[in-house]
């Protein structure tokens, strides 16, 4: 891009370009969770991008939007992340389910993990209501975890074309390749995400229906009542635990789980937090040995028709935590910062 004089009408005064950058930085965070399948690493992606457009805002030369040009100089910082990293999973990936009598094995590494994300994080407020829906069903769970099984280059392909719908010239331009190579890339990345079906939740907006089985379902889970619990899972729902990779399916073998190995979790408390990855989520503070209440997972809730399709339990509280507003003790009262009401 460099040979062209700079265009100086398209300049950007100092002051105004921190705050026109800034302005990108939800959805760039959300495009960079996609890609990268972390929270943390997508903040620092879009950190290090800001950095580079700040950089070489006097380059710009305002031959393309202010927009693509972020998204380019995005693409090029999480394609040379992801060149150094394996990609991410979620335990349902790994192996197949397991029976509550397995013992547990020892936590994989943090780096192989799908991990959750606030909806405020990577979902732009005040978007059209379609965008909304779009930018909420395309960070879930299943689907970010879908994602990680294309190759890098179709990834953001397919992201720009399918979630964002950039038109196959302005995907061709940023990656600088031809348009016949984006659709051929478009089809094979299509073709991979139908073969993983990652359509496990329903993109339905929390209604009044939902609620109530929210309700049902802390209720439950705080009572340990097991028979209500049950009641409320969809016959195949997913129980998995990151960052160990066994993950159950069966009533028969979730009932026999928390009665057993999780039996430290009755009298645990739910905490109401903001959505994680389009989905209603909860802070578990569970007895501790003293007897007070302390962290132990942020549970996201994935939910098809009126069941409960999927829970998985992330206990790397130290990290998501903090992510997510939630207090290292829990007191009676407490509320996540900026949690659902």
């Amino acid at each position: 891009m460099g040979h062209h004089a700079a265009v100086t009408d398209t300049a950007v005064r100092p002051a105004e370009g921190l705050a026109d950058l800034e302005h990108y930085r939800v959805e760039l965070t959300g495009y960079c969770y996609r890609m990268l399948g972390s929270a943390f690493e997508a903040e620092d992606a879009v950190q290090e991008t800001l950095v580079r457009a700040w950089r070489s805002l006097d380059r710009f030369e305002g031959r393309s939007s202010l927009r693509s040009w972020l998204y380019r100089i995005a693409t090029n910082v999480c394609l040379s992340m992801l060149g150094a990293s394996q990609r991410r999973a979620r335990p349902m990936d790994l192996q197949p389910a397991r029976s509550a009598d397995t013992p547990l094995p020892a936590p994989l590494g943090e780096a192989l993990w799908i991990e959750p994300v606030p909806d405020a994080k990577v979902v732009p407020e005040g978007a059209d209501p379609a965008e909304v829906a779009v930018a909420r069903e395309s960070v879930r769970l299943a689907f970010v975890a879908a994602l990680q099984h294309l190759p890098p280059r179709q990834r953001a392909v397919l992201i720009l074309r399918e979630v964002l719908r950039w038109h196959a010239e302005e995907v061709a331009e940023l990656l600088e390749t031809s348009v016949a190579s984006v659709n051929s890339a478009l089809q094979r990345a299509r073709a991979t995400l139908a073969s993983r079906k990652p359509s496990e939740t329903d993109g339905e907006p929390i209604g009044e229906e939902k609620e109530e089985l929210l309700r049902r379902y802390v209720d439950a889970f705080e009572r340990y009542d097991m028979d209500s619990l049950t009641a409320l899972l969809a016959e195949d729902a997913t129980w998995n635990m990151p960052p160990y990779d066994l993950w159950l399916q069966t009533h028969a073998d979730i009932v026999a789980w928390c009665l057993g190995t999780g039996i430290g979790c009755r009298d645990s408390v739910l905490v109401p937090v903001t959505n994680a990855n389009g989905s209603p989520a909860f802070g578990q503070y569970k007895p501790g040995p003293d007897g007070t209440l302390v962290p132990w997972s942020l549970q996201v809730i994935e939910m098809a028709g009126n069941r409960i399709s999927g829970i998985t339990f992330f206990l790397d509280t130290e990290r998501f935590f903090p992510l997510f507003g939630l207090p290292p003790q829990y007191a009676a009262g407490t509320e996540a910062d900026g949690a659902a009401t």
